[in-house]
């Protein structure tokens, strides 16, 4: 990923130099093992850990790949120069390649996992604060985009915390859904390697053995894991979309922190644009890109093929570094966002009454008139609202069918905003476990 959407935690994990390190510890701790069984001589095991320390040379490894056109070989020939020949001769013992870059592909992905899950946490700490914080600040709801009944901005940050508090749990079973590791050999069958060793190397690289594999981890693991991602890409926009609306000019609702100095347009000097928000759309397609792709390397041929080694080459850094940056970009928005209640109660009023109207239908159904009659007596004067701006309890005062039914006491009583907010604490309750 560009470096403009990524941040240095995760991309660390990516580094060709932290994938050779891993590669080293596999490969060390198998030697462990395999002196603990007696299959090699501890000196030579043991001579293996003179490695630990240093750095290896990214671009030596790279030379040597150009001749052997192999990544691994690459790689244990540089080990091989620097621990020498006959401490290396027992490296990769009974292993095969797929051993070391599966297990350590899983190892890359649950740290990356790990720092996502933190990513989470923050980000479902500003949405618990900001729905408390407007917890009461009544707002209109919407439905197709059109006024509809008052809710609360509160239930807004509410629901996308539930949201976001479900992808979390799901990212907590992708993370263990990947956490295997194999060093059966080749075609998975042991026959080169005792199962001893990889319950071994697992253990020290914090994975469980991968029950049964063939010569690669089973790839319906890796499509679960990046569909997951996935789904909270889709979250991420869904609170994205809310704000871009928000900050709509006609709406203004809320819109995103803008900063001292900061501007919006190179032609426009006035401009204050949701850009946060729209690159959070555009990062969440490029996270989602990823899905298909994973799903498809999960048919591979026979015990072997590399069809998705690219593919994960790819999607496996690039879409972890970008939804680790839009969750601290989303998270960084929420917790900034410039809320305008009065403009929420103004657009409310923007109609002069008719998000009450289920409430006067109700009412007159309650009062004995049919549902059809009642639906008809209260659209007839609403469309007075929508066509000629009138007010809508003054016109359902004014019509005597109307008040046939209902006092103008009644009628007062069903514009009660507060009607539309006494369940708060016990959605609150259902979501936060506090009122």
């Amino acid at each position: 990923m560009i470096p403009r959407y990524s941040r240095p935690e995760m991309v660390a994990i990516w580094e060709p130099a932290t994938k050779f390190r891993i590669w080293y510890e596999i490969e060390a701790h198998a030697c462990d093992a395999l002196a603990d069984l007696g299959v090699i001589p501890r000196a030579n095991a043991d001579a293996v850990w003179k490695a630990k320390d240093v750095e290896f040379d990214v671009a030596r490894i790279d030379e040597i790949e150009a001749v052997t056109k192999h990544d691994v070989i690459a790689f244990l020939t540089h080990l091989s120069e620097i621990i020498g020949a006959d401490a290396a001769r027992f490296v990769h013992q009974g292993m095969t390649s797929s051993d070391v870059l599966d297990t350590t592909l899983n190892v890359q992905l649950v740290r990356a996992a790990d720092i996502l899950l933190a990513d989470m946490d923050a980000l479902l700490a500003a949405l618990k604060r900001r729905a408390h914080e407007h917890k009461m600040t009544v707002r209109i709801g919407r439905s197709h985009g059109i006024h509809a009944e008052p809710v609360t901005m509160g239930l807004t940050f509410a629901r996308f915390y539930a949201e976001m508090d479900r992808n979390r749990n799901r990212l907590e079973k992708a993370r263990w859904e990947i956490a295997t590791g194999a060093i059966s050999g080749a075609v998975g069958t042991f026959a080169n390697i005792d199962p001893a060793v990889e319950a071994h190397v697992c253990a020290k690289l914090g994975l469980r053995p991968e029950p049964i594999s063939t010569q690669v981890i089973p790839r319906d693991r890796h499509a679960m894991f990046f569909a997951t991602l996935g789904v909270i890409a889709s979250s991420i926009e869904n609170v994205a979309i809310e704000v871009r609306h928000m900050q709509r000019t006609e709406v203004l609702e809320a819109e995103e922190f803008f900063s001292a100095g900061q501007k919006g347009s190179s032609a426009m000097p006035h401009k204050r644009n949701p850009v946060l928000t729209e690159n959070l759309t555009g990062l969440a397609r490029l996270v989602r890109m990823a899905v298909i792709p994973a799903m498809e390397n999960v048919a591979l041929w026979h015990e072997r093929d590399i069809s998705h080694s690219s593919v994960e080459r790819a999607i496996g850094p690039d879409t972890t570094i970008t939804l680790d940056f839009a969750l601290a970009r989303l998270t960084s928005v929420v917790d900034k966002l410039v809320i305008y209640p009065d403009n929420m109660l103004a657009n409310m009023n923007k109609f002069r009454g008719l998000v009450h109207s289920q409430r006067v239908l109700l009412a007159l159904t309650q009062a004995g008139v049919s549902r059809e009659d009642s639906y008809k007596l209260v659209q007839r004067n609403a469309m007075k609202v929508w066509e000629q701006g009138k007010d809508f309890q003054t016109e359902l005062l004014a019509d005597p069918d109307v008040t046939a039914a209902l006092s103008p006491e009644d009628i007062a009583d069903k514009f009660d905003l507060g009607y539309h907010t006494k369940h708060v604490d016990t959605i609150f309750q259902r979501v936060f476990g506090d009122s």
